[in-house]
């Protein structure tokens, strides 16, 4: 499972000048661990020994650009040309407050390694690795665990300290297929998840739902950490919620759920981060609806109008996460179109002969094309059988042959050619604007000329 060690030349240089000045260097985090796991590591974390606050601040300032973040305490971020390293001091954290930053940090060269780890949340974020001589310090017993396959807390009197790592285990479950082990179970069961800001929560979720091969794995996670019914009972809700086994063969909408989500992650290929994201959290909330507009009805499990119905608890769920725009992208809009209309792909596929162009054309206004596709492929596919993706295959080579697949329609005729006509700004003005788009979009006008055409005749009738 471990690759040949290949530490960054800053790294390496940073760890060389520290010894140099007779301390010892070491990465810590994320890096030991994926080193062990055969990874490649972009996060450089440097813990020092043995060099006093003053005398570290002046050998990192002669190596690069240093800036000092935090309050109680500070961490140092080197720039070393194109590469950032975080470089702390060994840390004693006392609890002094509520939420995951109410902590009294105090730096310490000289803390003895098993009490220095000891601050870390699980034993696979708690080895040290020389960087010098590839020595792997491990007081807590993280490499056996990892080669378990098990997650678990380093210390657990205070490990429900800090809230965030329930959220922690729930992604790093999913990341690197580890079971989490009973009595970490427990203590995050118990862990107060209040005081977590939407900010932070939105952080892990990103992680589970970009970061992991099968985030299906996380989200099972979740439930048995007790995070879906304490902070998103929406998506808790679908758990136990049936569906027809014709059409659903796997089980219930959480099931479904959790096979979409891992349908979704194989197909993101192409795609940025941000519309990554937004097929992520569309799928998570596709079906929300349902459990509030399930019933029987003529011996068949249905469950209407569940893509309106299903708006309201995404938006809870999105507001849980404070997502809004994210890199320009709207997120928030597009996961609630794509929610609201993530059966239509299928409904145009099984009606294509007396579905219209107007209703593809309509569709393409209200949410994203190319990821509409996406999460009706994975809505799909995510139901046990042989599913193909057939009808969103057929949906989006029909919106571009309508060349509406990379681009919303625009109104060809514009308020300027209206007030060539003699119609004045307001009322009059929108409702013909809008009546000639909608003959557009129905394909009853395709150029300037033939809208303006239809723009007197209709200004002249009044």
């Amino acid at each position: 499972m471990t690759a040949p060690l290949s530490i960054p030349e800053p790294a390496r240089r940073l760890a060389e000048a520290i010894r140099e000045a007779g301390g010892r260097a070491f990465l810590v985090g994320g890096f030991p661990r994926d080193h062990l796991l055969g990874r490649l590591s972009k996060d450089l974390d440097v813990e020092t020994y043995g060099l006093e606050p003053e005398r570290l601040q002046a050998l990192l300032r002669s190596l690069g650009k240093v800036n000092n973040v935090g309050e109680a305490f500070t961490v140092s971020k080197l720039q070393l040309g194109e590469t950032e390293i975080d470089v702390a001091l060994p840390r004693r954290d006392s609890k002094i407050g509520p939420g995951h930053k109410g902590f009294e940090v105090e730096g310490d060269p000289h803390l003895p390694f098993e009490a220095s780890v000891r601050r870390r949340d699980f034993t696979i974020n708690a080895m040290m690795l020389d960087p010098l001589t590839g020595e792997l310090i491990d007081p807590a017993g993280g490499r056996t665990d990892l080669e378990a396959g098990r997650l678990r807390v380093v210390d657990e009197d205070t490990f429900g300290e800090d809230s965030l790592r329930v959220l922690r285990a729930m992604q790093f479950a999913a990341r690197f297929a580890l079971h989490i082990d009973t009595r970490t179970v427990a203590l995050c069961g118990v862990t107060d998840l209040s005081d977590l800001p939407p900010e932070r929560v939105f952080w892990e979720f990103e992680k589970l739902l970009l970061q992991a091969p099968e985030p299906s794995i996380g989200l099972r996670a979740g439930r048995e950490l007790r995070i879906f019914e304490r902070l998103f009972p929406e998506i808790e809700a679908l758990v136990g919620c049936e569906q027809d086994a014709e059409f659903h063969p796997e089980g219930d909408v959480w099931i479904h759920t959790c096979m979409v989500v891992d349908e979704a992650a194989r197909d993101l290929e192409g795609l940025s981060h941000p519309e990554q994201l937004t097929v992520m959290l569309a799928c998570l909330c596709h079906d929300l609806g349902k459990p509030a507009c399930t019933e029987l009805i003529d011996g068949r499990i249905r469950s209407p109008n569940h893509e309106p119905v299903g708006l309201p608890p995404t938006e809870r769920v999105l507001d849980g996460m404070n997502v809004h725009t994210f890199g320009g992208f709207d997120v928030r809009r597009e996961v609630l179109g794509l929610v609201g209309n993530h059966l239509k792909p299928g409904q145009f596929f099984y009606g294509k002969e007396t579905v219209g162009d107007g209703a593809f054309r309509r569709l393409a206004l209200k949410c994203d094309v190319e990821l509409l596709t996406r999460v009706a492929r994975a809505d799909d596919k995510g139901r046990g059988g042989h599913r193909t993706g057939e009808a969103a295959d057929w949906f989006l080579d029909r919106m571009q042959e309508l060349q509406v697949a990379d681009a919303k329609p625009e109104p060809l005729l514009l308020g300027r050619h209206l007030i060539e006509l003699g119609v004045a700004p307001g009322r009059e003005m929108g409702e013909t604007l809008q009546a000639i788009f909608e003959k557009q979009l129905d394909g009853e006008v395709t150029t300037l000329e033939e809208a303006q055409a239809a723009a007197r005749k209709l200004v002249d009738g009044n």
